[in-house]
């Protein structure tokens, strides 16, 4: 018998807290099976993000901007610390790397196309680089990961920049998975792996240590690609300040701190839920540790995990960010997730808006998959589209809120144009709480 919220308060049950349903579900499924729960995007656990910050709009001791006749610009450089061609984005919206093999074939065609239509750049992933995907992305940042799969000099040369990843955001100092049923002939072939064998990526590169030998790797690869390309380096957030300043001091042109908000193929729930920190609490150490150094926009900030409309880019920019990264965002703008497959959703044990299970490689809109029919499903070029009109959406929005602050770009957003709805926002984004000039914790 199912009992409703009324049937339940008449009989006087109650949830405990500690103990809810899902808790008590998830520890029914570990003891029926001995094996820990894996999935894809980011943590799902109510944490202080972007929303709990509000921005101060101009009114008599600031102006605004008038939105029809005073230019408000998008554009952003990337990488001219050392790199003799750095990136010149027409707006401060990039894609995050996800592999080919995570995603199919089209999916990460269409990534391509959306980000060149708007100007801006993508990131190949685990895995390799894929002919569509270079011939589709104008800008195309390559991933130089701890697996080292599909990596070769000569895609290094071709791509536009190099991101060196140490950590992932929703899985700081563990590495990925790919499940046997994703790893197709295409794949394995790429990845030098059987084929339909379960994939698991290592948690750090195999040929060093430290930063020293951080060091020594940036600059091997700025001598094979001629000192042209700059190098990112990607940690995912945790002690972000000193992660930054070692990336910095081993010569990154660009840092990317991904916060725990931020998606991934496939991973252990316990990691996701439970490893890093929020992507609010990330960015201002991330500064600090800039500025401390003296190269707060010499060197290069990307933001990444959780932004999911221009309200968000803006609040990372304002932070002290110079361009933000989205992943699960993009995947929803190419129509994952869409209500069009909520009665295959319901085939597979999901739904519409809940699908998280990217490992299985089911996925009905053909994104996340290897499966060849399902991936027929997809429309690259229409994908593509789909994701430029999000990407223009977001730009917009960042500059309607610049232009309300008075600013003439949106990266002359600062934090004296925010303030906090929550003590905790307040603390970790290191701006007042609304009314008061108090920061907690200084």
């Amino acid at each position: 018998m199912t009992y409703t919220s009324d049937d339940r308060a008449r009989l006087g049950l109650r949830e405990s807290a500690t103990f809810d349903r899902a808790t008590i579900a998830a520890i029914q499924r570990a003891a029926e099976t001995g094996i820990y729960d894996i999935r894809g995007w980011g943590a799902k656990r109510p944490l202080p993000h972007f929303d709990d910050l509000l921005f101060l709009g101009a009114s008599m001791s600031r102006y605004p901007l008038e939105g029809y006749r005073e230019r408000c610009a998008t554009d952003v450089v990337l990488g001219d610390r050392f790199a003799k061609s750095p990136l010149h984005l027409d707006i401060p919206v990039t894609i995050a790397g996800m592999s080919f093999g995570a995603l199919s074939g089209p999916a990460k065609e269409a990534l391509g196309r959306g980000a060149s239509e708007v100007g801006t750049s993508t990131t190949t992933g685990d895995g390799g680089m894929t002919p569509e995907e270079r011939g589709q992305s104008k800008h195309l940042v390559y991933q130089y990961l701890p697996s080292r799969y599909g990596m070769n000099p000569d895609d290094l040369r071709k791509a536009d920049a190099i991101e060196i990843v140490l950590g992932q955001g929703a899985k700081p100092g563990g590495g990925g998975m790919l499940l046997g049923q994703k790893i197709s002939e295409r794949v394995a072939g790429m990845r030098t792996l059987p084929q339909g064998i379960d994939q698991r990526s290592a948690c750090r590169h195999p040929d060093w240590t430290g930063p020293d030998d951080l060091t020594i790797k940036i600059n091997e690869l700025r001598e094979i690609t001629d000192w042209c390309k700059p190098v990112y380096v990607k940690v995912g957030a945790t002690r972000t300040y000193y992660d930054v300043k070692l990336a910095v001091h081993a010569g990154a042109d660009v840092v990317v701190v991904d916060g725990m908000q931020g998606g991934t193929a496939a991973t252990q729930d316990v990691f996701i839920e439970h490893v890093g920190i929020p992507t609010l609490a990330a960015i201002p150490q991330a500064v600090q540790a800039l500025q401390e150094l003296g190269v707060h926009r010499r060197v290069q900030l990307i933001v990444s995990g959780g932004i999911r409309n221009g309200a968000d880019v803006a609040k990372a920019l304002a932070l002290g960010a110079d361009a933000v990264a989205i992943g699960t965002a993009a995947l929803i703008a190419l129509g994952d997730n869409h209500p069009r497959y909520a009665a295959e959703y319901q085939k597979i044990g999901s739904a519409a808006g809940f699908y998280d299970d990217y490992q299985d490689g089911n996925d009905p809109a053909g994104i996340s998959t290897q499966d060849p029919e399902l991936s027929a499903r997809f429309d690259p070029v229409a994908g593509g589209h789909r994701l430029a009109n999000y990407l223009r959406v977001l730009t917009m929005e960042a500059q309607t809120i610049a232009r309300a602050c008075g600013k003439s770009h949106v990266c002359h957003l600062e934090p004296d144009d925010l303030v906090a709805v929550s003590i905790e926002a307040a603390a970790m984004a290191r701006v007042p709480l609304a009314g008061t000039d108090w920061i907690p914790g200084t």
